[in-house]
């Protein structure tokens, strides 16, 4: 296993919790030191125990070494980050560099399986790289769910393995073989284009619903209800309908602009795409322009002077990840109006010098409402629903809450004297005593 992200921590331990014998090769010795120990630095439920159970059992491993790594394997993951790149396309650097630093010592008849979201064809690219041809490169896309992670890889929907040789196929098949799950066998361009088709997907019904919920804000609907009926339709079901601040996270952002560069690359005009991705930066800016209409600011919009406070930074409860957060999105449109913001993130320091030009990140949710204007509700964690909100009205200037995630009980905030505004739903104004 080449990498130890998300992706590759997560594949490599639940393997080794299947029965198999996996060495996890990753290129920062401090935190392949760290792993030995069982110390897992990422926020990942069931992760830590699954990494220390597969240690205990002598199944697992860690090292800085990836030729070490990779000379007995008989089969190699790459599990290495492809961020957006210029232009949108995905940057292959990581994966080009470990096919040179590996060609060398792959045993003969060993299958290399890109399981990084890459673009199609690169598994040819691989094999070329490569240039054994004794070794077979597969594709095998992860489906994995920040938050999730452990348990969408024991309970998967459905393992999608993409080989031009049915045998090596078979042999990464063989690997799931303990998991009840639907076998997708086909070829690699497929496979690879399964992932980016999937991840397009759940972006665009993100951007459908947050259009639909101004929709139901216009004529007075509630998104809660709309979206039941028709998420209980089968065919479109309810899952990826919840309106919110935005879609963003390690994997939507990236992956939408990497298949629209394909497609450009290709001649293929999808409109569809490209109206997704620019659905999502339009919604931001609406969101943005109510909270500054809110505060009595004029046309222009300014919010210099007013301070806000920012429930929730991450991209999604239950986990510490901030890449393209459209929490953090929002809060930069705020800022660029002028806006001084406090925020707190139940899985967050005070510690994070990285948004310190962005925030002031406090670990008091009370105290992060010192002086606001308003509160904006951006990451979905449970326990925002049971903070001390008549203690937050206290320190508030004024009294709004922006539940841009439909979280926060109505009843709740109207007795401790806030009026709540979520996305798609009628406004819930405040108790007057």
């Amino acid at each position: 296993m080449i990498g130890t992200g998300y992706v590759g921590l997560t594949t490599g331990a639940c393997l080794a919790s299947l029965g198999h014998s996996v060495v996890c090769a990753d290129a920062d010795p401090r935190k392949v030191e760290r792993l030995r120990e069982a110390r897992v630095d990422i926020l990942e439920p069931d992760l830590p125990e699954t990494v220390r159970d597969a240690l205990e059992a002598g199944r697992l491993d860690f090292t800085g070494d990836t030729a070490a790594a990779v000379a007995e394997a008989e089969v190699v993951f790459l599990c290495l980050p492809t961020p957006m790149g210029a232009g949108g396309a995905a940057d292959l650097a990581a994966v080009e560099a470990v096919a040179g630093e590996i060609r060398d010592v792959l045993r003969p008849g060993c299958v290399v399986v890109n399981k990084s979201t890459v673009p199609v064809g690169t598994c040819e690219r691989v094999a070329a790289l490569l240039g054994r041809g004794d070794v077979t490169v597969v594709s095998n896309p992860e489906f994995l769910r920040e938050g999730r992670a452990v348990h969408d890889f024991l309970h998967p929907d459905r393992i999608v393995i993409g080989a031009g040789d049915r045998a090596a196929a078979r042999r990464v098949a063989d690997l799931y073989a303990a998991l009840d799950a639907p076998l997708v066998l086909t070829d690699p361009a497929s496979a690879e284009l399964t992932k980016y088709a999937a991840n397009f997907f759940l972006a665009m019904k993100l951007s459908f619903a947050n259009n639909l919920a101004t929709l139901c804000e216009r004529f007075g609907a509630d998104i809660a209800d709309v979206t039941e009926g028709i998420g209980r339709d089968p065919r479109i079901g309810s899952a990826f309908l919840r309106p919110g601040p935005g879609w963003g996270g390690s994997c939507l952002p990236k992956d939408t602009h990497a298949l629209l560069t394909m497609c450009d690359r290709s001649g293929v005009d999808f409109p569809l795409l490209s109206a997704t991705i620019e659905t999502n930066v339009t919604h931001q800016r609406r969101l943005v322009d109510r909270v500054a209409a809110a505060c009595g600011r004029g046309e222009d919009g300014s919010l210099h002077g007013v301070r806000l406070a920012l429930y929730g930074l991450t991209f999604k409860a239950g986990t510490s990840d901030l890449r393209d957060s459209p929490a953090l999105a929002v809060a930069r449109l705020l800022r660029e109006r002028g806006a001084e913001l406090t925020a707190y993130d139940p899985a967050l320091s005070e510690e994070r010098p990285d948004l310190s030009d962005l925030v002031e990140l406090v670990a008091d949710p009370v105290r992060a409402a010192e002086g606001a204007a308003s509160c904006l509700v951006l990451t979905e964690w449970p326990e925002l629903r049971d903070l001390d909100w008549a203690a937050i009205a206290a320190r508030m200037t004024g009294h709004e809450v922006h539940d841009f995630r439909n979280l926060l009980d109505a009843d709740l905030l109207a007795r401790a004297g806030l009026s709540r505004r979520g996305i798609g739903r009628p406004a819930a104004p405040a108790r007057v005593a």
